[in-house]
């Protein structure tokens, strides 16, 4: 006992891993999520970038239509919006993605939804190790690494 608390108490609500996946939407969830998590872990890893956390929250083009007018001053939907809260060199980061933006994009590229929103997470995980996408040439590149990332989780 630690001041009351169990050891085997604190353990369990320890966790080994750095990102968190939270649900907003409702209906909605994810399949392998440990798998899922160790790949992000890697992607950090191989682009060379220090991860402390980073958070997924899956919400509805409503919510991030709000957070995006509010936060961006963009009127306009989006599939995700991406905020690197960090204060050092370990990157702290809250990622947020719209469940309905991603289906809807899914049937317009002609893609399943699984496939689509792994590349949405990876895209928002490449955006927090520095990667950009406002430019011809900056899209090239972080489509590029997706496709690789993609290709490598098997999706």
């Amino acid at each position: 006992m630690l001041g009351g608390i169990s050891l085997r108490f604190l353990r369990m609500i320890r966790s080994e891993s750095k990102v968190y996946f939270f649900f907003e939407k409702k209906g909605f969830s994810l399949e392998n999520r440990s798998v899922l998590k160790n790949f992000i872990c890697s992607l950090f890893k191989k682009e060379k970038t220090a991860l402390e956390s980073i958070n997924y929250i899956f919400c509805s083009d409503k919510k991030l239509l709000e957070i995006n007018k509010t936060y961006l001053k963009h009127d306009f939907y989006t599939d995700i919006i991406s905020f690197d809260l960090s204060p050092g060199p370990q990157k702290v980061a809250e990622i947020y993605i719209s469940i309905d933006r991603v289906r809807e994009n899914a049937k317009e590229l002609g893609v399943s939804f699984k496939n689509e929103l792994h590349r949405v997470i990876f895209h928002g995980a490449l955006h927090i190790c520095g990667y950009k996408d406002k430019n011809k040439k900056d899209r090239e590149t972080m489509r590029a690494k997706e496709n690789i990332y993609l290709s490598a989780f098997g999706a």
